[in-house]
């Protein structure tokens, strides 16, 4: 009979008691992952617009992390280092977007099935990119299928599961007017400083908010399905995102509008609820924490952190900064070169280290093969507004903010400067801070084996690229 009612999905799974199916002794894992969200974009996180009751919900009855962060500001090697645990620079060719995975590099799914778990995922998983390419059968995330649904029904019940949702919102292209349209009130959006406070702006980010908000009706309907089959308090659920918002500074940088993302986890038997944490965590630390939940040890090789402290309602020393970098993200310079950055993010301040500040950061100004000029910027509203408007007096600092070359190093004291405009690297009041974070994040390259901690080594610019043209996703 379950099996036949789940067939229904939400509207026949509501007749189901919660007793109707006993529980696996190890827990479920349920990883919801959305496509290009940024930090503080949900109620729990304080956005009086968007309106997230699922993401509001695991975070009441779980563990909030305010200070989260991707391993890159790039769907492909942010999903890579998620589901790996390792630092993005380990993962050879999964460091680039429209790549590959080695198969050698074992994924949190492909550990958990051969523990005993029945695992799968739902649209969006590890990608874009080429998984047959980096000799796997199937994506990193596991095995295919058409829906949570799908696959539940057909999961054997005396197993857990774990199970990626991979929503594609709220990845670009929008509906236009779809957010006005839908009640929401463009005066009542808060703006981002680095982007230009206009109508088409205001649009464009509550058409970004109905995406964001779609999302979390459908991670909704999941959390639903389970709690209708008794299964809900026996699951981990991780409630994220791959890298911030598609607009100009943001998605692609290693600003926090391209690397703070929300994240709630709710384990019942195990994490307190309501619980806010704000110390740093990187969604590296994900598969590690993933593993352990399962009652499996951390391979040796991942860099990740457990977070398992933070749910039980401890403290954790050495959570006090979080190391961020990107190589290679659409292809849009001459050569297929990429625009590699390595960073370190503390309360405090922001460091960044350009590798290649020859290289425009957001692309190349006349388009090469894919998205358009400067093609590290996604095709919208906003970006159309900065480039036809760019020697407009009031338009021409956003679209320099956001395509200009940029120096080899940017420091930002987040203190006096949260929105990171003001680059002080080359300050005098400035030297120290600016000495020990470059220190702290050589170390933690040379430590990390990071063939960038060489200035001869440029892996990246020489893998492939399976990306279509015109498109990032």
């Amino acid at each position: 009979m379950l099996r036949a009612t789940l067939l229904a999905v939400l509207t026949a799974i509501a007749t189901f008691a919660p007793s109707a199916q006993p529980s696996p002794s190890r827990p479920n894992i349920l990883v919801i992952i959305a496509d290009d969200w940024s930090y503080p974009h949900a109620g729990a996180l304080g956005d009086k617009v968007v309106k997230t009751p699922t993401f509001d919900r695991i975070a009441r009855e779980g563990v909030l992390f305010r200070n989260a962060f991707v391993a890159a500001p790039s769907c492909t090697p942010s999903r890579a280092s998620l589901l790996t645990g390792r630092a993005v620079h380990q993962l050879e060719e999964g460091g680039n977007l429209w790549s590959f995975l080695p198969s050698k590099f074992a994924t949190y799914p492909d550990l958990l099935e051969a523990a005993g778990y029945s695992v799968g995922f739902t649209r969006k998983g590890w990608g874009p990119g080429d998984f047959k390419a980096g000799g796997r059968s199937r994506n990193p995330a596991g095995d295919q299928f058409a829906s949570f649904a799908d696959f539940y029904k057909q999961a054997s019940k005396d197993k857990p599961f774990a199970f990626w949702f991979g929503s594609q919102d709220p990845h670009r292209p929008y509906e236009e007017g779809s957010g006005a349209r839908s009640g929401m009130n463009a005066a009542d959006v808060n703006v981002p400083r680095f982007l230009a406070d206009t109508p088409e702006t205001r649009s464009d980010i509550l058409d970004y908010y109905f995406e964001v908000q779609r999302l979390d009706r459908e991670a909704g309907e999941i959390v639903a399905t389970l709690e209708a089959a008794g299964q809900l308090d026996n699951t981990v659920i991780i409630f994220t995102s791959d890298n911030g918002m598609p607009f100009p500074r943001a998605k692609a940088n290693l600003y926090d509008a391209g690397t703070h993302v929300p994240l709630a986890i709710r384990f019942p038997s195990k994490a307190k609820s309501r619980r806010t944490v704000d110390d740093f965590v990187v969604l590296t630390d994900l598969a590690p924490t993933i593993l352990e939940a399962a009652g499996l040890k951390p391979p040796a090789e991942m860099t990740g952190r457990t977070l398992m402290p933070w749910l039980a309602g401890n403290t954790q020393p050495g959570r006090e900064r979080v190391f961020l970098e990107r190589e290679r993200h659409a292809q849009v310079r001459r050569g297929d070169l990429g625009y590699p950055a390595r960073a370190i993010r503390t309360k405090e301040f922001l460091y960044i280290w350009n590798i290649h500040p020859d290289r425009w950061p957001a692309g190349d100004p006349e388009m090469y093969v894919s998205v358009g000029p400067f093609g590290d910027i996604d095709g919208g509203p906003t970006k159309d507004l900065l480039l036809q408007r760019r020697d407009d007096s009031a338009i021409a600092r956003y679209f320099t903010l956001a395509t200009a070359k940029r120096p080899e190093e940017e420091l930002y004291d987040l203190r006096k400067d949260p929105d990171q405009l003001q680059n002080v690297a080359a300050r005098s009041e400035y030297t120290e801070p600016k000495r020990s974070l470059h220190t702290a994040l050589l170390n933690w390259m040379r430590d990390t084996h990071d063939p960038r901690a060489t200035r001869s080594a440029d892996p990246w610019d020489r893998y492939p690229y399976f990306g279509p043209p015109g498109r990032d996703r």
